[in-house]
């Protein structure tokens, strides 16, 4: 008979393996919400890191890393975009770990003659490796009448410690710019159409569920040194559902040929969950973002309030292109 704290453990596990990895910054993570947004920015490449570290207050922090690199113009075609992504988790005592490696391909079709309005359609395919360390896990038969004795072996069976699965994820999405300071995307995507097994029992009955994401940001130019900005992101998986609205502002303090210096901050909103503060900076292709999230739901006696830290690095790379000089003029005393 399986002790209570492995019935415990099954049941966080299934419903971890039931959710992907995720961000509150979610409009500087692209790549884990639509596949869609590859090379969907202003420049030839982009370069994103994600950090997360959550319940630091609770238990054994849970840790999510990310990195994205996307460009524009791959294989030499300008409507066709390209990224790779690399993603970690680790989660509680057991140490869940999550890698992921994702490539993705977006095409892009110019809905305006100015081509201020773009839609796109993505594709995303790549591999889960989930690992789970079952060496710090307590059982009650470790109970032996009197105490709790953690060198009682619990003789527990165990079916797999690891599994690897397939994703395949698709997107579509609309772009809308002006210039850098007015300018609004909005998308949806569907992850794991192929449903792969999860079970670390080997029970092909638990099926990874398909995620739906709709997410949409944008900023709005008010005037000569202020934007508005704004976003809000949709996911359902399963019976798990997250919905973030938020809004912000962004001071403008340099803008120039080559330069962007700006601070920005927001507030949004996790519903029953959290709500977070959101601040950083732009300097020039770089933008710097940092989160913090405030825990509302039921957890708040245990938490204190503190939920998790969020660290956004995004450096967009420009290459630089001379101007063609047609002819040259010879002066007339030569």
């Amino acid at each position: 008979m399986k002790g209570v704290f492995t019935i415990i453990g099954v049941f966080w596990t299934t419903i971890l393996v039931a959710q992907d990895i995720h961000f509150s910054q979610f409009e500087v993570a692209p790549m884990v919400y639509n596949p869609a947004l590859a090379g969907v920015f202003d420049g030839d490449a982009r370069f994103i890191a994600n950090q997360r570290t959550q319940w630091r207050s609770v238990t054994i922090p849970y840790s999510t890393i990310g990195f994205s690199a996307d460009v524009n113009g791959a294989l030499e075609r300008d409507a066709l975009g390209a990224a790779l992504s690399l993603y970690q988790d680790r989660a509680g005592d057991s140490r869940l770990n999550t890698f992921r490696a994702d490539l993705a391909a977006s095409y892009r079709i110019a809905a305006s003659a100015d081509s201020a309005h773009s839609f796109f359609a993505g594709l995303q395919m790549g591999v889960t490796h989930r690992a789970i360390d079952y060496s710090d896990l307590n059982y009650d038969n470790q109970w032996n009448g009197f105490a709790f004795d953690p060198n009682t072996d619990p003789n527990e069976q165990y079916t797999r410690e690891a599994r690897a699965h397939v994703n395949l994820n698709v997107g579509f999405a609309w772009h809308y710019r002006e210039d850098r300071r007015n300018e609004l995307t909005a998308g949806i995507s569907l992850h794991h159409l192929n449903r792969p097994e999860q079970s670390f029992f080997d029970d092909p009955s638990i099926n990874l569920d398909m995620r739906f994401s709709l997410t949409a940001f944008g900023v709005r130019q008010i005037n000569e040194e202020w934007d508005a900005m704004g976003g809000l992101l949709l996911s359902r998986q399963g019976t798990y559902t997250e919905f973030i609205p938020g809004a912000g502002a962004r001071y403008v303090m340099n803008e120039s040929r080559g330069l962007f210096r700006a601070v920005f901050g927001g507030i949004y909103w996790r519903t029953r969950d959290a709500g977070y503060i959101l601040a950083g900076v732009h300097y020039d292709d770089w933008r710097v973002g940092v989160s913090y999230d405030i825990n509302t739901s039921d957890l708040r006696p245990a938490s204190a309030g503190r939920g998790g830290l969020e660290l956004s690095i995004v450096y967009i790379l420009r290459k630089f292109e001379p101007p063609v000089i047609r002819r040259r003029l010879c002066p007339d005393y030569l």
